[in-house]
């Protein structure tokens, strides 16, 4: 009997198939495709809307009439500068102009030297009660400006202060100096305490320390003191109205009222003295911008 065998052959060996390609690993705190371009267009929106108000001042002020907002598309075929002209020639305008920087400037420098001493002091110094003079300091901004009027007048009134640059800048420290208190107090907390300690051991007395080391290391909560205190002197209307009588005295928040009249609003001219008054505040805010951010997120982390 015969046997037969069967042979077999073992298939080919089929190549492997491609290995498939590495998974992107998203990176902590990468978002997705999707995310980023809704935040981009969030973003975009928000700008919109924050630079519209300011766009369509500008383009109010290039109307003729002082009716036109009322139909603001004829300005597009009648646009001039003949508003910036009148008020730069026909009105008191640099006359307020001269008088908002004294006012602004003063309240900056005395403000920012009174709030930052006295952070320092808070944030180094612990003498009997303060904590509860910081407090004093947050209770003095519950007040509206109505109830402070009266007082303040009689006092600027005692001391002959009444239409002068000196008495409005005090008045502006009084809103001034207890927010920028605060401010400069929570910045010095997250300056170390050792470079004081170093201070001493180099032979420097408690205000030298404070001049040469702690300020250059303080320039960003400096920055948004001084930035928070012009703004706060220039744009002011109510103790501007009160306490400056002489017309040539008038700061620009208060002159941009002339425009305005019991039966009559001059709003081409209101427009294009507003785009002239944001001039200054805007060079201020390029000076100062390097260090607002940096001041206000480290002012914050400690207080």
């Amino acid at each position: 009997m015969s046997t037969s065998t069967v042979t077999t052959t073992a298939p080919a060996d089929r190549p492997a198939d491609d290995p498939p390609p590495p998974r992107k690993v998203r990176r902590r705190g990468e978002g997705s495709p999707l995310a980023r371009l809704t935040s981009h267009g969030v973003l975009v929106v928000a700008s919109l809307i924050a630079l519209f108000p300011v766009a369509w001042l500008v383009f109010l002020s290039l109307g003729p009439d002082k009716d036109d907002y009322l139909r603001p598309g004829g300005i597009w075929g009648k646009m001039t500068l003949d508003n910036y002209t009148f008020v730069l020639q026909n009105t008191n305008f640099f006359d307020w102009l001269k008088s908002s920087l004294i006012v602004s400037l003063g309240t900056t420098v005395i403000g920012v030297l009174v709030a930052a001493t006295t952070g320092y002091a808070v944030s180094r110094m612990r003498f009997p009660g303060y904590k509860k003079f910081m407090w004093v300091l947050l209770v003095t901004q519950m007040f509206p400006v109505a109830v402070l009027m009266v007082p303040m007048y009689q006092i600027l009134s005692d001391l002959q202060l009444v239409d002068s640059y000196l008495g409005l800048i005090l008045v502006y420290c009084t809103t001034a100096v207890p927010y920028c208190a605060w401010l400069m107090k929570g910045y010095f907390d997250t300056i170390p305490f050792e470079i004081d300690e170093a201070g001493r051991v180099d032979g420097l007395n408690p205000i030298g320390t404070f001049l040469r080391l702690i300020l250059p290391l303080a320039k960003p909560g400096l920055a948004v003191a001084a930035f928070y205190s012009f703004i706060t002197a220039f744009g002011e209307v109510a103790f501007a109205t009160t306490f400056m009588l002489d017309d040539e005295k008038y700061t620009l928040a208060v002159g941009l009222q002339s425009f305005v009249s019991e039966h009559d609003a001059q709003r081409n001219l209101m427009a294009a003295t507003a785009v002239l008054i944001a001039i200054p505040v805007s060079a201020f805010f390029y000076l100062v911008q390097k260090n607002l951010v940096a001041g206000l997120t480290a002012g914050g982390t400690k207080g």
